[in-house]
């Protein structure tokens, strides 16, 4: 994960926003039953933890464009809603993945699963429940996170863009999540461009350009730096989803947080599938994944057929060229020098998690 320098001042303003938003759930929930507050109360439990890479993006943009101070209430308020659109993709995925954990604890749908048991439901029916909880949650935090920008304490000018740029990420991630789940279910092979664009669609426009572009607005930026954080996002973003190709595939579970080699068991068709699809050793590499999900030692053997083919190598080539784009954009940018020397750390934070 992304860490970013962040003030102790700016980090308190934005959980402050995020806490601000999920007590009004809880108080709004109160007197709606027993199960309403309890999803309030795992709402709030899903959020925590997290880096707040996202909203630190906000932030970060915001304050290396010289943003009035007048606007930072506002500010913070923006970025928060980036970390609740965050959460609620995340919980959306867990459906869509069948997770009933994350980070090793129970996730909002594997805690009413629980929930479903104790007041006696099957196992079929304590499924549903779980499932109905974690979508009703994530659809809360993404009404939530559209009325926080709504709201925020920033001009009436800032107001449309601002949700223009939300409404971008929202569609944009889905029709990528969408597009991903599509390959997934494929039996046969998928374009190796439409894997491209389904990889930075997940990610790149909710994670990075977004909130970039949110920061520079608020920010009074002109236009030109705008759209140059939202190129800059676009392919940083890319990089990142490629990078977490690698780490699904190469990564220790220490790095991962999941299983060593967990793309790989999952039989995953990443950009790094699509590569090794391409190299006469596809043969061997296709055998060698199909027995993957079998354990630890089929793992290794992907591993080792897919660095022998050389999808690795050729993966780990377009990260670097994918980077080297960013730095060509920040470099030929008039972006102050503040602001450029931000978008420089987050480069080679990315670069450092190629495992």
């Amino acid at each position: 994960m992304i860490r970013l320098e962040s003030t102790p001042v700016a980090r308190q303003g934005i959980d402050r926003e995020i806490d601000g938003a999920l007590s009004r759930l809880q108080r709004r929930a109160t007197n709606l039953g027993d199960g309403a507050r309890y999803l309030a109360s795992a709402i709030r439990r899903a959020t925590e933890g997290g880096k707040r890479f996202r909203p630190l993006l906000v932030v970060s943009a915001f304050e290396t464009l010289w943003g009035d101070d007048d606007h930072r209430i506002g500010v913070y308020q923006v970025a928060a809603a980036f970390e609740l659109l965050h959460t609620a993709f995340v919980i959306h995925d867990d459906v869509i993945d069948h997770d009933t954990e994350r980070r090793g604890l129970p996730n909002v749908g594997g805690e009413f699963r629980q929930r479903g048991l104790k007041k006696g439901a099957d196992a079929d029916g304590s499924a549903l429940l779980g499932d109905a909880a974690a979508i009703l949650a994530g659809d809360l935090l993404l009404h939530e996170a559209g009325r926080m920008i709504a709201l925020a304490q920033l001009p009436d000018h800032m107001r449309q863009p601002l949700l223009e740029m939300l409404d971008d990420a929202v569609l944009i991630s889905a029709m990528g999540e969408l597009s991903d789940v599509e390959h997934a279910v494929s039996p046969g092979e998928v374009d190796a461009d439409a894997v491209l664009r389904t990889t930075r669609d997940k990610t790149a426009a909710y994670s990075f350009s977004a909130p970039l572009q949110a920061g520079g607005l608020i920010a009074g930026a002109p236009s030109p730096s705008v759209y140059a954080l939202e190129r800059f996002g676009q392919r940083l973003g890319l990089a990142y989803q490629l990078v977490d190709d690698l780490i699904g595939a190469f990564g220790s579970s220490a790095v991962s947080g999941k299983e060593e080699g967990c793309d790989l068991r999952e039989a995953k068709k990443t950009h790094l599938i699509s590569l090794a699809r391409k190299t006469p050793k596809w043969p061997e590499v296709s055998e060698a994944l199909a027995q993957a999900h079998t354990g630890p030692i089929a793992v290794r053997a992907a591993q080792e057929a897919l660095s022998e083919s050389g999808a690795r190598a050729e993966l780990e080539c377009l990260i670097f060229d994918t980077l080297e784009e960013t730095l060509d954009i920040v470099d030929s940018s008039t972006l102050p020098e503040a602001c450029k020397d931000m978008l420089r750390n987050l480069v080679r934070a990315v670069q450092e998690r190629i495992p």
